[in-house]
């Protein structure tokens, strides 16, 4: 019988050691998951718009906030203090809730870009004309509207004066005034930065010296290109048609000339009253 307890803590002591390697086991497992976890949901502190920052605007105190943001996916540049992004220049709209990054602001150092060179898109140009007072300078176009550019100029060869959309689709960058001598007296001339490509640009350059320019404000999402022939004032008075412009032939051959049938000239005559046996009679004769 002696030989059965002995039995007993040798199988007692194998349950133990395999329970506490069972146990250490299970620690390890359970601990690696905790480190996993814990590691997927860090957070690191970064700076959010928590108002809406538009573009060209000085970014305050009030419009920023610092957030715990997952570590795993930071955005590359965010700035992680609020006292880095006080001060700083947007150059992109910031919504709430947007991370202020460091591409998206102005160089802290270096040369002092315009606020517009940001605005330009890839491949294109900004481009600024002086324009008609009424044509929406006055406070309905600003910048981000879309608009047409209008010529009036007097058409070639001719003094009638011909309007005629030459731009379809400009975004406007900015608005301002120069200050241009007229009868010798300063006068302040509004202007208008177009958003252009470089064929725009060459259209608008030579539009702007042939004649007045005028802007036509777009509804928001209507790109439609429209297909007109321009305007007269024949065209406005009477509403007849336009069409191309064309030069004049100098080389047509000219279209014969029907000729007015020839006159038969008359004979000149001679009418003598002769008298017979006392009877009058008259007779004609023809002259030399």
């Amino acid at each position: 019988m002696a030989a059965r307890p002995k039995a007993l803590y040798i199988f007692g002591a194998v349950a133990i050691a395999i329970a506490a390697l069972a146990a250490y086991l299970l620690y390890n497992y359970l601990k690696s998951e905790e480190e996993r976890v814990s590691g997927a949901v860090a957070t690191i502190p970064v700076v959010v718009a928590s108002a809406e920052i538009p573009i060209g605007s000085g970014i305050n105190i009030t419009q920023v906030k610092t957030v715990g943001w997952p570590k795993a996916s930071m955005p590359q540049g965010a700035l992680t203090s609020t006292d880095q992004a006080t001060g700083r220049v947007a150059i992109q709209t910031f919504m709430p809730g947007d991370p202020i990054v460091e591409a998206k602001l102005m160089p802290k150092e270096g040369a002092p870009f315009s606020i517009l060179t940001y605005k330009i898109p890839e491949g294109h140009r900004a481009m600024t004309v002086a324009v008609d007072q009424v044509s929406g300078v006055a406070g309905f176009i600003n910048p981000g509207n879309i608009v047409d550019v209008v010529l009036i100029a007097s058409t070639p060869g001719s003094s009638q004066q011909i309007s005629k959309i030459v731009l379809q689709n400009m975004s406007v960058l900015a608005i301002g005034q120069i200050v241009e001598q007229k009868e010798g007296k300063p006068v302040p001339v509004p202007t208008v930065t177009m958003d252009v490509t470089p064929e725009d640009a060459e259209k608008l350059a030579i539009a702007s010296t042939q004649g007045r320019l005028q802007l036509v404000l777009r509804r928001v999402g209507d790109n439609e290109v429209a297909k007109t022939t321009g305007a007269t004032v024949t065209k406005v008075m009477t509403g007849a048609t336009v069409g191309p412009i064309k030069a004049a032939p100098t080389s047509a051959k000219k279209a014969p000339v029907a000729k007015a049938p020839a006159v038969k000239k008359e004979e000149p005559k001679v009418t003598v009253e002769v008298y017979r046996g006392g009877q009058k009679a008259t007779e004609t004769f023809k002259g030399e």
